[in-house]
């Protein structure tokens, strides 16, 4: 008996970029296909440093412009992927980390984790290359890649 230990959470890694709502898409498609919540998680890379930095109300009034900022453009691209008809059952989180660590640990109750790859750019630049590398690496679920070339 295959017991349903994970949720049905689908994470999706996206960065508000252009290649962003071609990985919104697929997971939109893998959730019709699955059933399941759609979470698109958004990092924003901070160092342990700067996070722990004394200018903790220079920090927070950073912190959450940055995290307001990352959710317009995810936003924009869940918009960009599926316009008036965008999935009631999608969330959209910014956690704060290094995005391979984050989508990693996320993938631990998911059943499948959907991610672009692609060189740099997206929000802060982040090379999503490494990132999708690592997560196909460590996931603790299916890991879907979407590469940025092929339209197929």
């Amino acid at each position: 008996m295959n017991s349903h230990s994970r949720s049905d959470r689908i994470v999706v890694g996206a960065d508000g970029s252009e290649y962003s709502s071609r990985t919104l898409k697929m997971a939109g498609q893998m959730a019709n296909a699955l059933g399941g919540q759609i979470d698109v998680i958004t990092c924003v890379g901070m160092s342990d440093y700067f996070m722990t930095s004394r200018l903790e109300q220079e920090l927070t009034r950073f912190t959450s412009e940055l995290e307001e900022t990352a959710i317009r453009l995810v936003n924009e691209a869940v918009e960009r992927a599926f316009g008036d008809s965008r999935p009631e059952n999608l969330t959209v989180t910014v956690k704060f980390g290094e995005p391979a660590k984050v989508l990693v640990e996320e993938s631990r109750d998911a059943q499948l984790l959907v991610i672009g790859r692609h060189g740099a750019g997206g929000f802060l630049g982040q090379a999503m290359g490494s990132v999708s590398r690592a997560c196909a690496a460590h996931a603790h679920c299916p890991v879907v890649v979407v590469t940025s070339e092929d339209e197929g």
